[in-house]
């Protein structure tokens, strides 16, 4: 299973999203996800509105480059409208290419389409219909309150020749136990193209590899 920290690897609360938590990360071979808003006509690293004193975007790939001994998997949650252009000439400027982009809004997702972003569209309990599910590359499965998803609908989704990231029960304030047991008893061939979002990249790796 491929593993992704959240908001980097932090080890305290003020480390995310931060320089450490993604040197942390990166340096153990863990892929990340972050999110992405724009300030004072920059990217920024930023789950919440910005203060304008947040890492850029540009920054943020520096450390990427610098700390990642290969191209290890991006997910970017776009939290902005409109960010195409800037994220593009980025992306090609660090010549990232292993990354994806998620969460933005309809009408964003079809002008990141038209900008050749690469995106992935998303399932939960509450979106039992994945918009742009043909113009995505993946599916970002969310679990709000329980696992809702059984390995069919896994097996759908990758035999669509599409990948798939799955949210940790931990970024909903859920003991991640129950669903990391049920994701090791997975088929190697299912488990393997399978990525992990969350908070416990050592723990669940122990598990998991």
């Amino acid at each position: 299973m491929i593993i992704l920290s959240h908001r980097g690897y932090w080890k305290t609360e003020s480390e995310k999203n931060q320089a450490i938590a993604f040197e942390r990360s990166f340096s153990l071979g863990f892929g990340t996800e972050t999110d992405i808003r724009d300030c004072a006509g920059q990217l920024v690293i930023s789950h919440d509105p910005p203060k304008g004193n947040e890492m850029t975007v540009r920054q943020f790939f520096s450390i990427y480059r610098e700390h990642s001994t290969t191209d290890l998997p991006l997910a970017l949650n776009i939290k902005a409208d409109g960010l195409q252009p800037m994220l593009n000439e980025l992306l090609d400027e660090f010549s990232v290419r292993n990354y994806f982009i998620f969460d933005m809004s309809i009408p964003d997702a079809l002008a990141s389409r038209r900008n050749g972003l690469t995106l992935f569209t998303r399932l939960s309990e509450y979106e039992s219909e994945s918009s742009l599910f043909k113009d995505s590359v993946g599916v970002w499965i969310d679990s709000f309150y329980r696992r809702w998803y059984e390995q069919k609908d896994i097996m759908r989704i990758l035999e669509a020749g599409k990948k798939v990231c799955i949210v940790s029960d931990e970024l909903h304030k859920r003991d991640p136990r129950p669903l990391w047991n049920w994701l090791v008893k997975l088929p190697s061939d299912i488990s393997t193209r399978i990525m992990l979002c969350t908070d416990l990249p050592e723990d669940a790796l122990e598990l998991l590899a």
